[in-house]
């Protein structure tokens, strides 16, 4: 698929959403004042209406549908199939449910029927990350090594063909080698890391904090916590900050021990990318509708790992809140606009999916999980 960078495909939407602000605080409340906050049970619920709407499975393996609307058949791109994969991941790590393995084994049958198991085509070198991250998590959850040899492969043919000295080292974004993206810096040191986790080979550890060392010095702003969206061949900056980058950023601190940034990171998205702290409706389809699901796996991750509850967790609960008291009673789906309800009609799926993460990584109230 021919698309251009975030920060380009997002020009446009960023005028006409006053930089992705959300709605007024009084639409806020009027769309959660009669609702009850979440319990651990909804967790349960928002999946299973998530998979009910979406997921569907054929004589080649599972789907996830890219809108729940009348053309049922039609199939998420890569890098959204990649991330329902980890939601489904997400769903298991909270509940231990095995039923969730075999949702994960059939959706990656499916990818593994559409993309082939060498990904190498696809010239969007962040694609291959997000699915290499899966397919790891997968087997460090799972024990098959099926999903432990896709990670290997596709990293290493990535990260040959995409790492270079060019503006000091990190990776492209693509294969025409126009622009280094934390879009793909982020996620590739993460992926790294599980692969060392997995094999136990400091070579995969020290790729990690090269790439690291690099989007910090490169992308990131120690002062503000900011991440640069990119940096293109000319030395030219996009400096849009998106929650998902913010993440990425977070999960590969926290795994290399970078407890500053990571801090950093969290805060400037907490201060200054939230609207009374919710997190950016950022539309209801397309790229950006998935990408607070991402943000806020890997600060829940940083969370917990560094017992900074007292710091993040009533601001993620808030947001948990948020996304559980917006959906839409006829099927309990949520989509990305947390400050408005939920409209009938077709949703999107990877829109859909960040409320789903939500309430699986951030826990609910002591008091509100026995409601």
């Amino acid at each position: 698929m021919n698309k251009p960078g975030i920060a380009t495909r997002l020009r446009d939407h960023l005028g006409r959403t006053a930089c992705l602000r959300l709605m007024p605080v009084l639409v806020l409340f009027i769309c959660v004042h009669s609702a009850k906050a979440f319990s651990s049970a909804a967790a349960d619920e928002i999946f299973s209406a998530h998979e009910q709407a979406f997921f569907f499975t054929n004589s080649e393996g599972g789907y996830f549908r890219a809108t729940n609307g009348p053309a049922t058949g039609n199939k998420t791109d890569f890098w959204m199939a990649a991330e329902q994969l980890e939601m489904v991941l997400d769903v298991y790590e909270r509940s231990r449910n095995p039923a969730c393995l075999t949702v994960f084994s059939n959706g990656f049958a499916g990818f593994i029927a559409d993309h082939g198991t060498n990904w190498e085509k696809n010239p969007y070198n962040d694609d291959l990350m997000w699915m290499v991250i899966a397919c790891a998590r997968a087997y460090q959850l799972s024990g098959n090594t099926a999903f432990r040899d896709e990670a290997k492969l596709n990293f290493d043919l990535c990260y040959a063909r995409a790492w270079d000295t060019n503006s000091g080292g990190g990776l492209w974004w693509k294969t025409d080698n126009r622009s280094k993206n934390a879009c793909v810096n982020g996620p590739g040191a993460i992926a790294a890391y599980l692969l060392y986790q997995i094999y136990h080979d400091s070579h995969y550890r020290a790729k990690s904090k090269a790439i690291f060392k690099w989007e910090r010095m490169t992308l990131f702003d120690p002062t503000s916590g900011r991440v640069r969206d990119n940096i293109n061949r000319r030395g030219h900056y996009g400096f849009t900050a998106f929650t998902y980058n913010q993440g990425t950023f977070i999960g590969a601190a926290n795994f290399l021990g970078y407890t500053k940034e990571a801090r950093r990171a969290a805060d400037f998205t907490k201060d200054h990318l939230c609207q009374a702290g919710i997190l950016p409706g950022y539309g209801a389809a397309g790229d950006v509708a998935g990408f607070n699901g991402i943000f806020v796996r890997w600060l829940a991750r940083f969370m917990n790992d560094h017992r900074l509850q007292r710091h993040y967790a009533a601001w993620l609960q808030g947001n948990a809140d948020a996304a559980w008291k917006c959906r839409r009673a006829s099927d309990n789906l949520a989509w990305s606009k947390w400050s408005e309800p939920t409209p009938e009609g077709p949703l999107n799926s990877w829109a859909c999916s960040s409320a789903v993460v939500m309430l699986q990584v951030v826990p609910p109230t002591p008091a509100e999980n026995h409601r």
